[in-house]
């Protein structure tokens, strides 16, 4: 890893302020009246879902090892606070550099260990320095007390993330397993549930068999420390690859292509990858 000098940083901090400030500027006459209708028409709810889309294209590009194709990306991604920040202060409800003073001074206040006297020797250490101030910020604001500790995980995550989190919080309190047997059996008693929801017929029962299964694999997955998400990822990529050669053995053109030939182009496919 590339520590930058003090200098450096004061650099590369004046150049990147610069560049917002045009961005900034840019941002405010695409708002402004004369200024492109699709912009001006805009709202917080309709650029919500572009938020989405440009995190997950910079996910892919980090996937992809594609770092010139990030740093569009992270361009991307950083209009959509700049355009968020500019309908708020048209609204006069903040201005985007009290969105920056907010982070800068959160940043400073919850590593005491870097900016204070504190000490942290290990991540653990700092994670754990962390919530405890992160707790005492919310009762300084006078925050209603959550009535359950899973009201602090956002509810509109995906649900896969969604899942992971509110487990990892529920295993924090002692709401465990004891060890890896237990998830394992937990594991096969909701896929024998799914079986015999299938076999009913019934279709909603089916729909939460399903979702019991895969929230315990989301379990399974966080008492082994491996990230569901990237893993579930990085098989979506896999089976890319392989159907690509599937199609590609087929020439395009699979409707005809009997099963047991595309799964022998398919066992190719994994073989190349060994």
């Amino acid at each position: 890893m590339n520590i930058v000098s003090d200098g450096v940083a004061e650099e590369r901090a004046a150049e990147a302020g610069r560049k917002f400030a045009e961005l900034m500027r840019v941002m405010a006459k695409l708002r402004a009246p004369g200024g492109c209708p699709w912009d001006r028409r805009q709202t917080f709810e309709t650029i919500k879902p572009y938020l989405l889309e440009e995190t997950y294209e910079v996910m892919d590009a980090i996937d992809r090892r594609d770092w010139q194709g990030l740093a569009e990306e992270l361009g991307d991604l950083l209009l959509q606070p700049v355009f968020f920040a500019a309908m708020a202060a048209e609204e006069g409800l903040f201005e985007i550099s009290d969105s920056l003073e907010a982070i800068n001074q959160k940043l400073v206040r919850r590593h005491p260990h870097v900016f204070g006297n504190a000490t942290a020797e290990t991540p653990e250490d700092v994670k754990l320095r962390w919530d405890e101030i992160k707790k005492g910020e919310k009762a300084a604001r006078g925050a209603a007390a959550e009535a359950s500790v899973l009201d602090g995980v956002p509810r509109n995550l995906p649900a896969l993330v969604e899942a992971e989190k509110i487990s990892h919080k529920a295993a924090g309190l002692g709401f465990e397993w004891p060890e890896i047997g237990g998830v394992l059996e937990k594991l096969q008693e909701e896929a024998a549930e799914l079986a015999r929801a299938q076999n009913e017929g019934d279709k909603a029962h089916v729909e939460h068999e399903i979702g019991d299964l895969l929230f315990t694999l989301v379990n399974l997955s966080r008492f082994l420390k491996v990230d569901p998400e990237q893993a579930l990822r990085k098989t979506n990529a896999r089976f890319r690859r392989r159907f690509a050669h599937v199609e590609k053995q087929a020439g395009g053109e699979l409707a005809d292509v009997p099963l047991e030939r595309m799964e022998q182009w398919w066992q190719e496919a994994k073989g190349l990858e060994n």
